[in-house]
């Protein structure tokens, strides 16, 4: 890929999210002359008032882009190395951007939490992107880079100190302070309309190793429900993007040679303290849309609001010896758009320049960038990886 004449394109610099990935870009790689990358989306107009807005040099094009337009998407993806798309819900507009990466053999990253797509484009274009060299990584943001990695971690340190790894890792969303993406409402209402054209897809939703190509292990622990945490001693309630994050994670285990085992079992849940209080609360969020508040896509919230958000998810890996070996994963700015675009930003760079040995498929991203990405992050992106006693 090295005639291409874009390391990374971002696709949707126009909306709310592309915004905060091109600002971030901006002050960050601005002054990179090794990067050269290219913002793309629909309007020359609004195109233009991106590049003012962030007073990008000329060196930053426009590329103007139709994901509906296949001959478009085609232009774009043969002059980048990697396309960063934020353009969701992807099921609707990002078929054939993928199609192209996969078949073209350039590199792709989205923050899709959308897992009946994911499964469709798995099964399509997984061998094609073998063939091509294309590395395709979804869910790059906030669904699924924190838990990916947090498991994939906690499972590292549970190998070196027991020899093994867990055979059960228990997610637990201790804070979570920011808005929810609209775009993350968006694709629940279109994956929900895309179950009445193709029903069969239903148990996709409901299987958390549907994207595990083909495999299925052991029954996992209900999350479905509140219950009381007997090692943590507190109420939890079910977490809302368990249903993807879970898929991902049993995926990251089947490509990675089932590194946590065949009889893995991983549950994903959200703190809401101890006592009678606890519980209250547990069975309130359990009745409650968490999605009910979201703002519409392309809108989102404050500069302020972002840079005050943060999230506290904790990784505790069951030992064979009954105890417990924990790592926390936080973020210093709300988990839907803040912390989000720049981990998808720094997904891209990794891809790019850390992961020269990584060949082509569809992957997760802690099966295609690890350690190198939990690096990435903890340097640039705001995110801490820390073993907790």
């Amino acid at each position: 890929m090295g005639d291409k004449k874009f390391d990374v394109v971002v696709y949707g610099a126009t909306g709310y999210t592309g915004k905060l990935v091109v600002d971030y870009m901006a002050s960050n790689y601005g002054n990179a002359e090794d990067l050269r990358w290219a913002i793309a989306g629909r309007s020359e107009a609004k195109l233009k008032s991106v590049k003012d807005a962030f007073n990008l040099p000329e060196s930053v094009e426009a590329i103007v882009v139709d994901s509906n337009d296949q001959d478009s998407v085609d232009i774009m993806v043969e002059q980048s190395k990697c396309v960063l798309t934020t353009v969701g819900p992807y099921q609707l507009y990002g078929s054939n951007i993928l199609k192209a990466c996969a078949e073209i053999g350039t590199d792709y990253v989205d923050l899709c939490g959308e897992p009946a797509w994911m499964y469709q484009m798995i099964q399509e274009y997984d061998e094609k992107a073998k063939d091509s060299g294309a590395r395709i990584v979804f869910s790059c943001g906030f669904d699924s880079i924190p838990f990916d990695l947090g498991v994939y971690l906690v499972q590292k340190k549970a190998e070196a100190n027991q020899g093994s790894p867990a055979k059960i890792v228990r997610g637990r969303v201790r804070a979570m302070n920011g808005e929810f993406s609209g775009g993350t409402a968006a694709s629940l209402t279109a994956t929900m309309a895309s179950l009445k054209k193709k029903p069969e897809l239903i148990k996709v939703l409901g299987n958390p190793f549907s994207l595990a190509n083909g495999f299925q292990g052991p029954q996992q622990p209900n999350d479905s429900k509140p219950t009381f945490d007997e090692k943590l001693e507190t109420w939890v309630s079910p977490f809302f993007m368990a249903p993807i994050n879970t898929k991902n994670i049993h995926r990251s285990n089947a490509l990675l040679n089932h590194a946590y085992g065949q009889d893995f079992c991983y549950n994903e849940m959200w703190i809401q303290g101890p006592g009678d209080s606890g519980k209250a609360a547990a069975e309130a969020i359990a009745g409650a849309n968490p999605l009910a508040d979201a703002p519409e896509p392309g809108e989102g919230p404050s500069k302020e609001s972002r840079e005050n958000g943060n999230y506290d998810v904790l990784f505790c890996a069951d030992l064979d010896d009954g105890s417990v070996l924990s790592i926390s994963v936080k973020g210093d700015m709300d988990p839907g758009y803040g912390s989000t675009s720049k981990m998808i930003a720094e997904s891209a760079l990794c891809l790019l320049r850390d992961c020269t040995e990584l060949k082509g498929g569809i992957y997760t991203p802690a099966a295609s960038m690890g350690e190198m990405l939990i690096t990435r992050l903890e340097t640039s992106a705001g995110l801490t990886f820390t073993e907790e006693n």
